[in-house]
């Protein structure tokens, strides 16, 4: 049953066509009955203005609210019925997922989110590949069109004023607290003393090496912190270390056991340890970053330290499905095979 007939369709009162505006007028139609849907100014069933009183409306032309119209019953936002005009088809909700680079781990995050979002939710995913313009173009693209925005941020300056338009209440940070707000709502992990919590667990087993060497190659844009963190621990612990950021100057020697934030560190490693006939957990240890389903089944497998993804793509589920504040961390947890 309609919660607004034909004779009382909804306007919307404070829309304002601007006519300086790079946004197209038939998409700032568009972004404004997405607004109202995620602010519950309208629901399902709620009858909107004929193209003619939208015209009339707005000063709009008939090209520009049909176009707009178009848009959204391709959206399945609305449906129109001959000789009654358009509705609002059911409450189903768009949300923006912006993530670094796709990689195994990130998929992991991506399917738990989508999976724990209600069926009346749709997300779309994109990437920024910490590269400002296009985390620019993204977001500036992106505003008005989405009911909620779950955003992975990167080292730059500029990314503040690119979230500053987006409400405190719309907008989810998640993986890494940096260019955030005190009242931003937020899940992160924790790339200072958990990942030394982790190193402290895993003493044991880096004291069966002569020394622990932490790979941290120039073209990763992991946190430094950790780099900070691992230089206390060692320095704590006595341990001899060496800190490697030049991935050319990576040469695996007997005795030494790794760390890496880069996979691709992670087979640069197997490659030496075959060709030097050197067996990792025996001769040369190895600790990676962020767990992947593969990690366990490589070379009898690689211990990692990692958050849970899968956690973090569920609690930003919860963010999309609830209205309150989300300030959370995700634990971080060293898992032991055979590889160390």
């Amino acid at each position: 049953m309609h919660t607004r007939t034909e004779q009382n369709r909804y306007m919307i009162d404070d829309f304002k066509i601007q006519t300086n505006s790079e946004v197209p007028k038939y998409q700032q139609l568009v972004n404004a009955i997405n607004d109202e849907l995620a602010n519950n100014s309208l629901s399902s069933g709620d009858a909107l203005p004929s193209v003619n009183q939208m015209c009339n409306k707005y000063q709009l032309s008939r090209d520009t609210v049909f176009k707009a119209y178009s848009i959204l019953k391709e959206q399945c936002v609305i449906e129109s019925v001959p000789n009654k005009g358009y509705y609002i088809a059911n409450e189903t909700r768009k949300v923006l997922l912006v993530l670094d680079t796709f990689k195994a781990y990130k998929e992991v995050l991506y399917h738990s989110f989508v999976n724990n979002l209600p069926d009346n939710v749709i997300a779309d995913v994109q990437f920024h590949h910490y590269n400002i313009e296009n985390f620019k173009t993204i977001l500036n693209n992106s505003k008005g069109k989405y009911f909620k925005y779950v955003v992975m941020s990167f080292d730059n300056k500029e990314v503040s004023n690119v979230l500053a338009d987006i409400p405190d209440s719309k907008l989810l940070l998640i993986d890494w607290n940096i260019n955030s707000k005190a009242d931003n709502n937020f899940v992160f992990q924790d790339f200072g003393k958990a990942f030394y919590d982790c190193l402290k667990e895993a003493t044991l087993a880096f004291k069966k090496y002569e020394k622990l060497v932490f790979l941290y190659p120039s073209f990763t844009n992991h946190s430094f912190e950790t780099v900070s963190y691992f230089k206390s621990y060692c320095e704590n612990e006595h341990i001899d270390f060496e800190i490697i950021t030049n991935p050319n100057d990576f040469d695996v020697n007997k005795n030494e056991a790794y760390i890496s934030v880069s996979d691709r560190m992670l087979g640069k490693f197997l490659e030496q340890c075959r060709a030097k006939n050197l067996e990792p957990g025996n001769d040369v240890g190895f600790l990676s970053y962020n767990e992947t389903p593969m990690k366990q089944f490589i070379y009898k497998g690689i211990s990692v330290i990692s958050t849970d993804f899968n956690q973090m793509g569920a609690k930003a589920a919860e963010f999309i499905n609830m209205d309150k504040q989300i300030q959370s961390y995700i634990p971080t947890q060293l898992i032991l095979r055979d590889s160390l």
